[in-house]
């Protein structure tokens, strides 16, 4: 079959597998984006809580009665789905009907929490944006699936895209984008959340560093302004940490061939364009932040420490932060060394990237390292898993088939000892391209770009 349609094969099966878990995806935060995109749609502050409640419930009872289908002890009592729904709704309107009552209806959201952790969701505008056509078409349930579906089924094809313009093979590049759908960042992506729109539009950043490195700065570029430019709507401080980090790589690579005193002379005009836009692109980032007056890093950590404002605010918060984030980072570490598939995961791809693709593996480690900031911006260990930390899985997917295809890639070797080489009196033929980089199998890239 030609590249596009194995593509869209993989992506199908993808879609099709998510049919088993509709609903229940949801987590805390979910709420706030829905009753975000609701109110641009129009709705009410009333209505808008009345389906965002609606969903969540529904989710909280789906997974009660599933749990219920198989206890040993109650799997053929009663199904809980009727109360569970009744204690939840009645749970979520005590706190909403409350703070309704005392006039907090400014903003997009709906007030499921105290204003200040609401501010937090106010100033992220880019994901509700997204899920408003889902909604509207599908309605809330099948919408947040939908959309759900569609942003991490690009992931896995912008994967792919990366893996090829990197020249891999084809096979390679399709087990770029099985890893994403088969990773952590696939099952993540899944949720109704900013995360898998911060994996997609990273994978889309990677995707302008790949084609800059490949001869198509102007593309790549562009490509690498555009997603900084609307991860800003997603997730501001996601935008700072690539920006930054990205920029980091063109250093390194600078330093790499010039010297750390003169890395700036170590790079072409395409990779100091590239700098530029992402350094740029960093630092516009703090200064609409500024102009927009968005939560600062202090209002930040006074909700991490106080539990989402439940508590008095800390007087002490920088000493009291750098000792919680010394024992989360110690506490995280033993874990992953007691289940230690992550690291080592990561230190394969890390090794087949450097190995095989030097200069973009810079960027690569570096768009990684912006899931080891987000996690150490917020070193709680009970917060719904590793998602804060997902974006380092996007090493395995695209560092894993690089170090695969060395592997399994076959090696031309001399037969009986001879020495490569035409032999002497021989009339040359014609010479016969290897097929793993021929023009059709290079074009492939365009071909699903397209």
């Amino acid at each position: 079959m030609r590249t596009r349609t194995w593509v869209i094969v993989v992506a199908a099966v993808f879609a099709v597998l998510q049919l088993a878990n509709v609903s229940g995806r949801d987590t805390p935060d979910t709420k706030n984006y829905l009753s975000y995109a609701l109110s641009l749609r129009g709705e009410s502050k009333h209505d808008a809580a009345a389906i965002t409640i609606e969903y969540a419930c529904e989710g909280k009872a789906s997974i009660a009665r599933r749990n219920q289908s198989v206890n040993v002890l109650n799997f053929h009592g009663p199904s809980p789905t009727q109360r569970v729904m009744e204690e939840c709704r009645r749970d979520q309107w005590r706190g909403v009907s409350k703070r309704l009552r005392a006039g907090e209806t400014a903003g997009h959201t709906v007030p499921f929490m105290p204003p200040r952790f609401m501010r937090i969701f106010e100033v992220r505008p880019g994901y509700p944006a997204l899920l408003v056509p889902f909604i509207t078409v599908l309605g809330v349930k099948w919408g947040l699936w939908a959309s759900s579906v569609v942003i991490t089924v690009a992931g896995g094809v912008l994967a792919f895209l990366v893996l090829r313009t990197l020249r891999v093979s084809t096979r390679a590049a399709l087990t770029g984008q099985a890893l994403f759908y088969a990773l952590p960042c696939g099952t993540t992506a899944m949720r109704p959340m900013t995360e898998g729109l911060l994996l997609t539009l990273t994978l889309a950043a990677l995707w302008g560093c790949a084609l800059v490195l490949e001869g198509r700065a102007r593309a790549g570029t562009r490509l690498v302004g555009g997603s900084l430019a609307v991860l800003f709507t997603v997730k501001h401080s996601h935008a700072l940490f690539l920006g930054l980090c990205l920029a980091g790589a063109c250093a390194v690579i600078g330093a790499r061939r010039a010297g750390f005193r003169q890395p700036w002379q170590g790079l072409d005009r395409p990779l100091r364009t590239l700098a530029v836009v992402a350094g740029g692109g960093a630092v516009a980032t703090v200064l609409l932040a500024k102009v927009l007056h968005y939560p600062s890093e202090s209002e930040s950590l006074q909700d991490l420490l106080t539990a989402h404002f439940s508590h008095p605010d800390r007087t002490r918060v920088w000493p009291e932060f750098l000792h919680l984030e010394w024992d989360f980072w110690v506490e995280w570490l033993r874990r992953r060394l007691w289940e230690p598939l992550f690291l080592t995961a990561v230190l394969a791809a890390a090794w087949g990237a450097l190995r095989r693709r030097p200069a973009f593996a810079g960027f690569l480690l570096a768009a990684a390292f912006t899931g080891v900031l987000n996690q150490a911006g917020h070193p709680d260990i009970n917060i719904w898993g590793d998602r804060l930390i997902v974006l380092v899985w996007l090493l395995p997917v695209v560092g894993l088939p690089l170090l695969l295809e060395e592997v399994v890639r076959p090696r031309v070797r001399p037969v009986g000892g001879a020495v490569p080489g035409p032999v002497p009196g021989a009339v040359p033929g014609p010479v016969r391209r290897d097929t793993d980089v021929s023009d059709a199998d290079a074009s492939d890239t365009s071909e699903v770009a397209r």
